[in-house]
């Protein structure tokens, strides 16, 4: 069927196809990621025997990731969604792989090898939350996006929980310590690699493409839209809520570990430590995902910088109870779940607000410069956010990390200009 003949209600099925297919994938990535974000520290910890090159694991996750985001997004524009997402999927497969083998050989540097992969892997992943916008309408673009995102949290929160069952299955397995939870990631990236490959038909992106040319078509998407301002800042707000978001969470595992063994009068075991990670992390990426639909909605009908700037303000909350109540484990507790709220309400609207501020043409590769500078950004930040716990304790990584949310919200203005300025071509 050509693009010319394809009626409305054709784009729409396709489109709700689309989102279902990318929604299951996302709950099968977060069930993967969830057991990397958790244990990559605490592996890192182990293997170095230094806890201030724990932040490494995170890092090289970010890294791998802003490394793979361009090509993928160019494979993307040239090849389709659904090839780029299951080069991801491989990519993650091969990863998880290396991380079990570097446990055996109790190998840091191959430790951080194929957590690099895994991140690569996860730049494929993150391109679903922008293949759900690649058909949407304007009116409906920040709440496609958000079931994407939002779909995550099943996995996500399955993730973290399944350290210790994962820990069972591992011993019974003859797995090395720690890694048992990665056997659930294995069969995760597999069956995700699978869907992407077989059902995701037509590719949104390629079909989105061949409407750009069809003038009413094009209209109809938001297609020849082009606010390089607005996109500009919607990469800065994106990127900087990330690289906040991953320097604290990434240093959470090992400020809980310090406090339980710290504990007086207590004797804590590991897998004590274990289940508070877990369940930490867990209520963490709850904040980051459960929410995203209402962030979604609302920046439909509030506007994408309002919902950005909402993310602030919670980014801002979880910062200041870092701060404030960050030696107690439920302060850390709440500290996640709002950093949490923050990273999804300012993503989502950002996201969408790249999206719409770009032609058809330019969102592949924009989407990538976002995704690479996100990642690069939160790689930064990770890595140098355990020299910050080492030297200046957790409140010390939240004052530190609200800078950028300072700056996030004094730039805001900038978007609201640039689209203004900017006519939408006929």
């Amino acid at each position: 069927m050509t693009t010319a003949a394809l009626a409305q209600g054709d784009l729409e099925r396709i489109q709700r196809r689309t989102v279902g297919i990318l929604a299951l994938g996302q709950v099968l990535g977060g069930i993967a990621f969830g057991a990397t974000v958790s244990l990559g520290a605490l592996l890192a910890a182990d293997l170095s025997g230094d806890d201030a090159l724990s932040g490494l694991a995170t890092a090289s996750v970010t890294l791998g990731a802003a490394a793979a985001a361009i090509p993928l997004a160019r494979f993307a524009g040239r090849f389709g969604r659904r090839l780029s997402l299951t080069a991801g999927n491989l990519l993650a497969l091969v990863g998880v792989s290396i991380v079990i083998t570097a446990a055996s050989v109790r190998s840091f540097p191959v430790l951080l090898v194929g957590v690099i992969l895994i991140g690569m892997g996860n730049a494929g992943n993150l391109q679903s939350r922008f293949a759900a916008t690649d058909l949407a309408s304007a009116q409906h673009r920040g709440r496609d996006l958000s079931i994407v995102v939002w779909s995550t949290t099943i996995g996500g929160v399955a993730g973290p929980f399944l350290l210790t069952p994962g820990e069972v299955v591992g011993q019974a397995l003859g797995m090395p310590h720690l890694t048992g939870s990665y056997v659930f990631s294995l069969i995760a990236q597999a069956l995700a690699l699978v869907l992407y490959l077989v059902a995701l038909r037509p590719d949104p992106l390629l079909l989105a493409l061949r409407m750009a040319t069809d003038g009413s078509r094009s209209a109809a998407l938001g297609a020849s839209v082009d606010r390089p301002v607005a996109a500009r800042y919607a990469i800065f707000a994106v990127s900087g809520s990330h690289a906040v978001m991953a320097s604290v969470m990434a240093m959470t595992p090992i400020h809980l570990s310090h406090m339980a063994h710290g504990m007086h009068g207590m004797e804590t075991t590991e897998t004590d430590i274990t289940t508070l990670v877990g369940l930490t992390i867990g209520l963490h990426v709850a904040g980051m995902y459960g929410l995203s639909p209402v962030f979604g909605i609302l920046s439909d009908r509030w506007g994408r910088v309002r919902v950005v700037l909402l993310g602030q303000a919670l980014l801002t909350a979880s910062l200041l109870t870092a701060i404030f109540a960050g030696e107690n484990p439920v302060g850390v507790m709440v500290a996640l779940i709002l950093l949490g709220l923050g990273w999804s309400a300012a993503t989502v609207a950002g996201a969408a607000l790249l999206t719409e501020s770009s032609t058809t043409l330019q969102r592949p590769r924009r989407q990538g410069i976002s995704d690479s500078l996100m990642s690069l950004t939160a790689a930064v930040g990770a890595a140098l956010a355990g020299l910050v716990l080492t030297n200046f304790g957790y409140g010390g990584l939240g004052a530190t990390a609200l800078v950028i949310v300072i700056a996030i919200t004094a730039l805001s203005p900038l978007a609201r200009a640039g689209r203004d300025r900017v006519a939408v071509p006929s």
